[in-house]
């Protein structure tokens, strides 16, 4: 289901996720086989109004997709503003076999973020087993397109159901692995043991925090300047712990720990978790040296012990 009107008068419309809800009932109809689709445009100067009325809708037990994904020029601020369950990908982003290499990031990157949101990705307009396969290595979704059929009647439609056949084996995953995949499936490794995952630029003196779940505390900004990081992770820690602490990830020891040659720091130290108790937290420092530049990178684990 598909409601698009470029003059909005469907945001307008009072109580529309009760009607829709209302005649959705009436045939009898669960409400999370459907899904309402939504594109770019219809944001514009009506943002604060759609996304109420997207939150009536969600509320309603119906999904909501972004449609036509890429097709516009502001497609990234869209996905990120919209709490969207559905991302299709438009069919423009699909040209020829995917055998454009810069075609292939883009679409790789998509994929990543819409997963790491917790985003179904639908992508449209596939038509070749080439687009298929390099599409499973994307970890995508579903699809949609000619690959599967034109659109026909729906007698024939019914019958092609009664006859379909399991479709042929695709070739192994790991024998066709696309980069962004290949690096999804090694950080969700990589989170089960550590949970919280720091990426800083000691150089830059900036920091980003890759993933924060089931940690000790939760309290510690996501992105920021490295330098006040470490007195904030300081602050969590157990009084005979502090000091150590905060000098051993001082920016500075870490970049003269660096200059001399050591690969890694680590310390083993009692934080403080949001229920009030002390736990043995290791956090371990790897350097790592920028391939376009001259930063000193490092990248941090933390584990709760």
């Amino acid at each position: 289901m598909c409601y698009n009107d470029i003059k909005g008068l469907w945001i307008r419309e009072k109580d529309f996720a009760e009607k829709l809800s209302a005649l959705v009932d009436k045939y009898g109809l669960a409400h999370e086989l459907l899904e309402v689709e939504i594109t770019e445009s219809a944001m514009v100067n009506e943002a604060d109004r759609i996304l109420e009325w997207i939150a009536s809708i969600r509320n309603a037990g119906f999904s909501v997709a972004i449609d036509d994904f890429g097709s516009g020029l502001s497609s990234l601020s869209f996905a990120k503003d919209v709490p969207a369950d559905i991302l299709k990908i438009d069919r423009s982003l699909l040209s020829g076999n995917c055998e454009n290499e810069k075609e292939r990031i883009v679409l790789e990157a998509i994929f990543y973020f819409a997963n790491r949101l917790g985003i179904s990705t639908v992508a449209e307009g596939v038509e070749t087993r080439e687009q298929l396969e390099f599409l499973r290595t994307c970890d995508c979704k579903k699809i949609q397109g000619y690959i599967f059929s034109k659109p026909i009647p729906e007698e024939d439609y019914l019958e092609l159901c009664r006859t379909h056949t399991k479709a042929e084996k695709t070739a192994d995953i790991l024998q066709a692995q696309a980069p962004a995949s290949a690096v999804n499936m090694l950080m969700s490794v990589i989170f089960r043991k550590y949970p919280l995952v720091i990426f800083a630029n000691l150089t830059r003196n900036s920091f980003y925090m890759m993933a924060y779940e089931n940690f000790t505390s939760t309290g510690c900004p996501s992105t920021g300047v490295f330098d006040e990081l470490i007195p904030h992770g300081a602050s969590t820690m157990h009084p005979d712990d502090k000091e150590i602490f905060a000098a051993t990830f001082n920016r500075q020891n870490l970049l003269k720990a660096y200059e001399e040659g050591k690969q890694e720091v680590r310390l083993t130290t009692k934080q403080l978790g949001d229920d009030g108790i002390y736990r043995e937290v290791e956090t371990i420092d790897y350097f790592v040296k920028s391939e376009s530049s001259n930063d000193v990178l490092t990248i941090t684990l933390c584990e709760n012990k």
